[in-house]
């Protein structure tokens, strides 16, 4: 009898990856500009040279379909944004609106964060990385699969710049205050709320119209910002 593979809960994925069927332009963003926005996972990152210049880089953890990404990065195009995406539709279509838009201050990992942040990314060297609406686990059995833990802290600790800050944004209660938990027993990172909970939402995070419809709704939505001391 062959024993089970023992999983070591800190290399377990955040993620499912639900590739779903990208649509015809999709396709074809996909096609046509994966050599100007996507980076390879196996090379080196240098961020002068993926963006040609220097400038305030900002991490952005699965995007989705990457219309609060493209919005930032057009509202503010003095910094430089990374997206990272397992979902291939997803960066097909943020491809779509940075050809459409003209934005050109956004670059793009089709890979797993958590990879991308401990092996390409330099130490001290961020000065935001955002985590909007990250999938739940609601399932207790899947709290374990949860992106923000103990390990995850520190991991911002190593690759956040003095001064630089963590925003996460989740429309589960339990979750936000599963987070909020984490995130002040932690060290380095302080609280950016003056009641040390939540924070009102900031201007640059663009509302998404799921969002929108959720508190039309009168469903919560819950914003920490933490930022490195």
């Amino acid at each position: 009898m062959i024993e089970p593979q023992k999983i070591d809960p800190t290399r377990i994925k955040s993620f499912i990856r639900r590739q779903g069927r990208a649509t015809a332009g999709q396709k074809l963003a996909l096609e046509s500009h994966w050599d100007k926005y996507c980076l390879s996972p196996q090379a080196d990152f240098d961020a002068e040279r993926a963006f040609g210049r220097q400038a305030p880089l900002i991490v952005e953890i699965g995007f989705g379909n990457g219309d609060s990404l493209a919005a930032m990065a057009a509202a503010n195009p003095d910094l430089n944004y990374l997206g990272i995406e397992v979902h291939r539709p997803g960066v097909g279509h943020l491809m779509m609106l940075l050809e459409q838009r003209g934005i050109n201050n956004v670059r793009i990992y089709h890979h797993d964060a958590i990879e991308i942040l401990e092996q390409k990314i330099a130490d001290h060297s961020l000065a935001g990385v955002h985590l909007f609406f990250p999938d739940p686990w609601q399932k207790r059995r899947h709290h374990k699969r949860r992106i923000v833990r103990p390990s995850f802290v520190e991991l911002l600790n190593k690759k956040l710049l003095a001064g630089g800050y963590f925003h996460a944004t989740t429309d589960w209660e339990h979750y936000a205050k599963d987070m909020l938990g984490i995130l002040s027993a932690g060290t380095g990172l302080q609280n950016s709320s003056s009641s040390n909970d939540f924070c009102e939402r900031p201007i640059y995070r663009p509302l998404t119209k799921f969002e929108n419809r959720g508190l039309g709704l009168g469903h919560g939505v819950w914003d920490l910002i933490f930022r490195k001391v």
